[in-house]
């Protein structure tokens, strides 16, 4: 029910304009200021001892930046990234052809970490920790080790599950940073940078504030409404993007002054209308309101909770008095039952 305009996992649509927009370095990097602090004093002291940064895992929503913080450290290391995803790696010769190919000092940048299989898990605990690779060859009591050195590199895991992610592997990373929601200035500073990049012309702050307000606190969001806003304005007011023509355009997308869209609006009418506002399992909430389970906790539970629009307890979802109030619901505060 998506209309993926909101998403902020990345689409194919975003790859070439987050490539575009994406910041080189922690000074063109908006936000995440105690993340970047902590990265700058680990990247400048594995500099001054002439060794790798240690293991990293970024975790955290889609859209917030960890792909970008992979970058911009190997970056600032002056080293190469090379890029893979947990469910990209099936076998265990994926893994060794990928490890065995690293330079000394490079970082590896495995996306949605928590994917991983557990077999290939195992063979990865050795690689992170003493940097050797044991191979298995042949099958039964004929089988032998392999063991293959592998240079110093820098695994940099990105996940949207920590709490999928295994502990012995967890306990491999030498850093471990969450990455949160945007400020509302951070997001409207990520607009103006974003703008000025495709030379869109804003007419004021106020039209930034609008587009911020519905970004979800999210940068690749933000991105993606400031493209869509410009592409309208771009039709009806000749390239301007004002607070009218931004206003229409979300109108049109049917997005609200909260960032929320119909699939948004449909599953908290769902929980009130259906189960009195909860609380209602995952599973049940998904049959009803014809979502996947996996798309309602990464696409849009994150935010509903973020804004206090949605609660969730042991027994299941609950919409909130803030959902009420503004799908325009009127409730009992004491029973919690609809009128």
């Amino acid at each position: 029910m998506s209309s993926n305009i909101t998403d902020p996992k990345e689409l194919n649509e975003d790859i070439r304009l987050d490539n575009t927009l994406r910041p080189l370095s922690f000074n063109e990097y908006v936000g995440q200021e105690k993340i970047k602090d902590n990265l700058n004093i680990l990247i400048e002291a594995a500099k001054k001892r002439n060794e790798p940064i240690e293991h990293v895992l970024l975790y955290g929503n889609s859209g917030l930046g960890k792909t970008t913080l992979a970058h911009i450290i190997s970056k600032e290391m002056g080293v190469n990234i090379k890029a893979t995803s947990g469910p990209a790696i099936e076998k265990t010769g994926d893994l060794a052809s990928i490890l065995t190919n690293l330079q000394p000092g490079d970082i590896l940048f495995c996306d949605e970490i928590h994917r991983l299989n557990k077999t290939i898990e195992e063979i990865l605990y050795p690689a992170m920790e003493d940097f050797n690779l044991d191979i298995i060859i042949g099958k039964g009591p004929s089988a032998k080790t392999l063991q293959l050195e592998l240079p110093h590199f820098t695994l940099i895991g990105a996940t949207t599950r920590s709490g999928l992610i295994s502990s012995p592997l967890r306990s491999r990373f030498g850093a471990t940073y969450r990455l949160n929601f945007y400020e509302q200035l951070d997001i409207e500073k990520i607009i103006a940078r974003s703008a000025k990049i495709l030379k869109v012309n804003i007419e004021n702050n106020n039209t930034l504030k609008l587009i911020a307000q519905c970004s979800r606190y999210t940068p690749r969001v933000a991105n993606r409404l400031l493209k869509r806003v410009r592409d309208y304005s771009q039709v009806r007011t000749n390239d301007i993007v004002n607070e009218q023509t931004t206003k229409e355009a979300l109108e049109m997308l049917e997005i609200d002054e909260y960032g929320l869209e119909p699939a948004d609006r449909y599953i908290l009418k769902t929980i009130i209308e259906k189960f009195g506002g909860g609380p209602v399992g995952l599973r049940t909430l998904a049959a009803a309101s014809h979502e996947e389970p996996e798309t309602i906790t990464d696409v849009y539970e994150p935010y509903l909770l973020q804004i206090g629009f949605l609660d969730r307890t042991l027994r299941g979802r609950i919409a909130t008095k803030l959902a009420y109030n503004h799908l325009d619901i009127k409730y009992d505060t004491k029973e919690n039952k609809l009128f």
